[in-house]
């Protein structure tokens, strides 16, 4: 494309270290991937807000309020989760040169896509956080009705339903939410942030 050959990346003068000593926190990313109503939203909220409460700037994207605005025009074909996965992928290298922890709540099904997203945010402080749990949990949950609305057929391409979610090989920290409640859950998080230093929060 001409657009490829004929933009240059514009540095400024304010880069992201400078942005994080400001902060004194590092910027970075958590994905949250896991099944629809496995808590992923959840926990990537309350997560948000017990480190604003820790003065870190910190955003959640989430999958339904994405699909509202900047991915609004995208269905749930292959070819639209892949599309769906770049946008908030390059949105979110953006926050985190900005000096934001972005906290990214995505079902994210597949190892490719993952694989993907890693290798996007390498370089960068990047954590996966697998949110696991089982099918019939999930579907006994069901706070959307959407594994009903996908099982009668309203909705095509669902997750677990009429599409798979592979499970993740190496995630850096597994959260059974089948066993764990959400309080627990985010403590685990925030235990594990500490505990590498992986934002170098305030102390």
């Amino acid at each position: 494309m001409d657009s490829d050959r004929n933009t240059v990346w514009h540095r400024g003068h304010v880069t992201k270290s400078d942005r994080n000593r400001l902060n004194i926190h590092d910027s970075g990313v958590i994905w949250f991937t896991g099944l629809s109503a496995s808590g992923k939203s959840t926990i990537a909220h309350l997560i948000e807000k017990k480190l604003f409460e820790e003065k870190v700037r910190v955003y959640v994207f989430d999958g339904d309020n994405i699909r509202y605005g900047l991915n609004v025009n995208l269905g749930f074909s292959d070819e639209d989760r892949k599309e769906n996965i770049r946008r908030i992928v390059e949105v979110a290298k953006l926050f985190v040169e900005a000096g934001v922890v972005v906290l990214a709540a995505f079902i994210t099904p597949f190892r490719e896509q993952r694989e993907y997203i890693r290798n996007q945010f390498r370089g960068m402080q990047y954590l996966e956080v697998y949110v696991n749990c089982d099918i019939e949990e999930c579907m006994r949950r069901d706070p959307k009705g959407l594994y009903e609305k996908a099982k009668s057929g309203v909705i095509n391409d669902y997750t677990s339903i009429s599409s798979p979610f592979e499970e993740p090989a190496n995630p850096d920290l597994i959260l059974d939410t089948s066993l764990l409640n959400i309080d627990d859950a985010v403590a685990r998080v925030l235990e594990h942030i500490k505990a590498t230093n992986f934002l170098k929060l305030p102390s």
